[in-house]
């Protein structure tokens, strides 16, 4: 039988669990090659032979995604599937008409074609858009379920930007672990904030053995989404965040209203900066496409290390890099929080910008005066050192949620924003947890 000449459209995240879950090994596909968008560095490498399996000895090309019409004539691709998150529907379409004028069919893969199932209870934390609160969220899960007793494993989506080969199945117990795994500052901001919890962290390239690694070790698989993506892995609660900042985009971005469609329970994040308007058509939404989900309004409180250093002085605000480039953001926690507080002015990072910070805000032009902290590299986080040092600032607002003092040299004053999710009125998350947590227990009282 002639295999099926297939390209993969993705970010070094997706497209890889497609593959793993669905192409690798299967006769009836030759995956001819993967192109890259969003995440820098990616374009130009291969998917190594040791993960790719025995149909491709010597792995699979990684292209640019600019490439993608001359990668279908070039190989006769039949089939592209699309596989990254966090983009508008226009342009999911958009690149379905430039694959099928390009003579190939357009494929979206579904959550029963790509969730693995696990032995353990497994909860999943998605969103509808980058930055809707997805971390705190996973956070207060995490403490919550440990807070009856079970032993739990957060699972994160995949930000392999290094060896893909070394980074197969990784395992965070403790904040050194993160320099043993060279990671980024956007994994950083991912795994820091858990291992200080106490939650062990997994993450990776492949998840099916990721899986398996964490099964040995948690009562409770935590599933912590990346963007708006689904779930990795087929979960007994499903739980989204949306964001009434951004109201209307929970049913207008893919795949975040797949999310919503299929949640159990719904968290409107951020009701305490957000219109009350914007609020309500949020919730009219959720009723709309997923009447039977359980909705938790909650609000993200802020609190700050030195206060005193924002009133009156002119503030260089650092935010969370995807936040602000394809979450498409205009304020962050730092924003909020140096606008509360009196800040004289935010300093606009452009013009001190250099490297490819410069070039970050060439991609995303509507970033305007917000630092976004990109650390793709070590070039690119020696590139954010550098704009921070030439910015001229009074004080440095960090609202990324790690220490950015531990990973570069800031010679200003700083002000670390914090934030955590607090429910408002019932139900609770622990009210939503609690069958999970007695099935939990149960399976435990049998094994013991």
């Amino acid at each position: 039988m002639e295999r099926i000449k297939t390209l993969i459209m993705g970010a070094a995240g997706r497209d890889f669990h497609n593959f793993n879950v669905y192409y690798r090994d299967n006769d009836r596909y030759d995956v001819v090659a993967f192109t890259a968008n969003q995440i820098p560095n990616i374009a130009g490498r291969r998917y190594p032979a040791a993960l790719a399996g025995r149909l491709y000895p010597r792995g699979i090309p990684i292209h640019p995604e600019e490439e993608l019409a001359a990668l279908i004539r070039r190989h006769e691709v039949q089939e592209v599937v699309f596989a990254y998150s966090d983009v508008p529907y226009g342009y999911v379409m958009g690149r379905s008409a430039l694959v099928n004028a390009a003579g190939a069919d357009f494929k979206l893969m579904g959550s029963a074609t790509t969730m693995i199932k696990s032995k353990k209870p497994v909860v999943s934390i998605c969103a509808v858009r980058t930055g809707c609160g997805k971390s705190q969220t996973t956070r207060r899960v995490a403490a919550l379920l440990r807070a009856a007793g079970l032993t739990v494993a957060a699972v994160r989506h995949p930000m392999p930007y290094g060896d893909l080969e070394k980074q197969r199945v990784q395992r965070f117990a403790n904040l050194d672990d993160l320099k043993r795994y060279d990671c980024t500052i956007e994994e950083m901001e991912e795994y820091e904030p858990h291992i200080v919890a106490g939650t062990l962290v997994f993450a990776g390239v492949d998840f099916g053995a990721i899986l398996a690694e964490a099964e040995k070790e948690a009562d409770v698989v935590l599933w912590d989404g990346g963007n708006n993506d689904m779930p990795f892995y087929k979960p007994d609660l499903q739980i989204v965040v949306t964001d009434p900042l951004r109201a209307g985009h929970e049913v207008a971005y893919y795949p975040g209203e797949a999310n919503l469609r299929m949640a159990d329970v719904v968290i409107i994040n951020k009701i305490d900066s957000a219109d009350p308007e914007a609020v309500e058509v949020v919730r009219r939404n959720i009723r709309r496409v997923n009447p039977g989900a359980t909705v938790i309004d909650a609000a993200s409180p802020l609190t700050v290390d030195h206060p005193e250093r924002i009133p009156g002085r002119r503030a260089l605000v650092v935010e969370d890099g995807p936040t602000l480039t394809h979450g498409e953001m205009k304020i962050g926690a730092g924003t909020v929080l140096a606008r509360k507080l009196g800040a004289a002015a935010l300093v606009d990072p452009r013009p001190y910008a250099v490297g490819t910070i410069a070039d970050t805000f060439k991609k995303y032009p509507a970033i305007g005066i917000l630092l976004p902290a990109m650390g793709y590299g070590d070039q690119q986080v020696k590139d954010l050192e550098a704009t921070i040092d030439r910015a001229d600032a009074d004080v440095v607002v960090i609202g990324t949620p790690i220490d950015l003092n531990r990973v570069i040299r800031i010679t200003k004053p700083t002000a670390r924003v914090r934030y955590e999710l607090q429910e408002i009125g019932q139900p609770t998350l622990q009210t939503v947890l609690a069958p999970l947590v007695e099935r939990a227990r149960k399976d435990l009282a049998v094994t013991a």
